[in-house]
């Protein structure tokens, strides 16, 4: 990873320059999972949000608006997420005509560097405030009173209480994993909605707490997470999400779900409370 940008002292350009961006092939971690491009055992995205977007109309007067990003899974490239937002800087002091062209602009460039098409809004402050700030539905499983002895990851952690058919939305606020070039801390809420034999939150909280010092991309925890639940607890249909707190003005939220399983209504889309 000499060649990115991340862990490096860098100039901020306020000039439109899309060579900025960085992809990530995602064969690269998904080799060391055992999956390939050609069979991958999940559909989802990974959602991300700019806080910190601007551009000047074409009389120089400063324009605003809150990103919203959507990379399908099965794209072959991340972003790695500090060339991002010194891309989204470069923007800063160029000169757009409205602002459907830097919309425009936005889709052309993510989709050449992911190798596929990207979902792009841009949404005003008014409208995003709108929305409010929320708190997950669904079972935390954080108040356990457990003992903690890995922080790495232990899929042996994970097992099922139980052989009766169930379903159940959980969550906890927990999630902590690294940069795997910085070292930094980064911050999430899990969510895991699954139906199956009953996975035993005990199990759950200490695995996700597994995770602490682990160094790795977000999306790259997210699908170990999937998979290490799908092999060690086999459900009938699963959901991981997680909502990463923001850094450097951009949050990721990588989605991962078994094909068939239906997510509208489950809230997942709203913003937390540390984001």
């Amino acid at each position: 990873m000499d060649h990115l940008q991340l862990g490096k002292q860098s100039q901020y350009i306020s000039v439109y320059t899309p060579s900025l961006l960085d992809p990530i092939p995602r064969a690269n971690a998904r080799k060391g999972l055992g999956i390939s491009a050609e069979a991958l055992p999940f559909t989802g995205m990974d959602y991300w949000t700019a806080y910190e977007i601007s551009w000047l109309n074409m009389n120089g007067l400063p324009q605003q608006a809150i990103g919203v990003f959507g990379f399908c899974c099965d794209s072959p490239n991340i972003i790695e997420s500090k060339s991002f937002k010194l891309y989204l800087n470069s923007l800063n002091q160029t000169r757009f005509n409205n602002r459907a062209d830097v919309l425009a602009i936005l889709e052309s460039d993510l989709q050449a560097a992911a190798g596929a098409p990207v979902l792009v809004e841009l949404e005003g402050l008014e409208q995003m405030a709108s929305g409010g700030i929320q708190r997950p539905t669904g079972i935390c499983i954080d108040g356990r009173d457990i003992e903690i002895h890995h922080y790495q990851p232990e899929p042996e952690l994970l097992r099922c209480d139980g052989d009766e058919l169930m379903s159940e939305h959980l969550y906890s606020d927990l999630l902590k994993s690294n940069c795997p070039v910085t070292g930094q801390p980064d911050w999430a809420t899990l969510f895991v909605h699954y139906r199956g034999m009953p996975i035993s939150h005990e199990g759950l909280l200490a695995y996700i707490v597994s995770y602490r010092d682990h160094q790795d991309f977000h999306e790259n925890c997210v699908e170990q997470i999937f998979l290490d639940i799908q092999r060690q607890c086999q459900p009938e249909s699963l959901l991981v999400y997680a909502r990463y707190t923001r850094r450097g003005g951009l949050d990721i939220n990588p989605l991962r779900y078994t094909a068939g399983e239906h997510h509208d209504g489950l809230g997942l889309a709203s913003r937390l409370v540390r984001q």
